[in-house]
């Protein structure tokens, strides 16, 4: 019985060890990002952050939409959200993993890479729009001061759920002619690009930051963690230093553009 009784002790703390659960907010339908298949470059680093740490994930799926990271992290709801702008209040953001810049996505017989080219006034010029969230990308208000108005069509990051990859209609509409330079961020691009090579030509927008707006157009992200959950915090933060090479990789290997700090 004594014997019995230490090997379920045994089994119940190496039970207990095993158990640990990384719980993380993820958007189920956001390539290149992350989906509910874990194709998304996020869902490798997540992967690769639970075997670093010894844990298993459980996504907690959520259309990165207005109210994403308050509902993420309030309550008891998840630990961390795999890419946070740096900056953002409502989570301790990490170091930044990468930094990436809004590009100009063209067809490989145009070329465009500075906000003041004059062709950018009659060319069809497509941009993402965030919609209901009420914070459109920089590359809105930048246009718009340069009096770029009428020749743009926005396209909802958001768009229909019931479709895979709803950011992809920007560059969908790219492909079929019906614009004829789009204005991304970085990954989405990069990653289209890094898919179908030779199919389209990116570039970084400039000037950045820019002097008509004072907006940059390149932004740092980092891990999002709750707050009251320093000790988590720290233990990204040394995986962070400890796995930059693999993690420059798992970039490298989904496309994904950086931009110098």
């Amino acid at each position: 019985m004594k014997t019995l009784l230490v090997v379920v002790l045994a089994l119940g703390l190496a039970g207990g060890a095993a158990a640990r659960t990384l719980r993380i907010a993820a958007d189920p339908n956001n390539l290149p990002f992350s989906n509910d298949r874990e194709e998304g470059f996020e869902n490798a680093l997540a992967s690769m952050l639970a075997r670093d740490l010894g844990a298993g994930i459980e996504y907690v799926w959520r259309a990165q939409r207005r109210g994403f990271f308050r509902e993420s992290f309030q309550g008891d709801h998840c630990d961390l959200v795999l890419g946070v702008p740096a900056g953002i209040e409502r989570a301790h953001v990490t170091t930044p993993y990468y930094r990436s810049s809004y590009v100009f996505v063209t067809r490989n017989d145009l070329a465009i890479s500075s906000l003041d080219d004059p062709r950018l006034k009659t060319l069809r010029v497509g941009i993402a729009v965030v919609g209901d969230d009420g914070a459109d990308p920089p590359t809105t208000l930048a246009l718009a001061r340069r009096g770029i108005v009428d020749n743009v069509t926005g396209f909802s990051v958001y768009g229909d759920y019931r479709e895979p990859n709803p950011p992809q209609r920007l560059l969908d509409a790219l492909d079929k002619g019906t614009i004829d330079v789009a204005l991304a961020w970085g990954p989405v691009a990069g990653a289209a690009a890094h898919a179908r090579p030779g199919a389209y030509r990116v570039s970084p927008v400039t000037p950045d930051p820019d002097p008509l707006t004072g907006m940059p157009f390149s932004f740092a992200i980092g891990i999002g963690v709750r707050k009251d959950e320093p000790e988590l915090a720290g233990e990204i933060e040394r995986f962070l230093a400890r796995r930059k090479p693999d993690i420059e990789r798992l970039l490298d290997a989904h496309g994904i553009p950086r931009s110098a700090p």
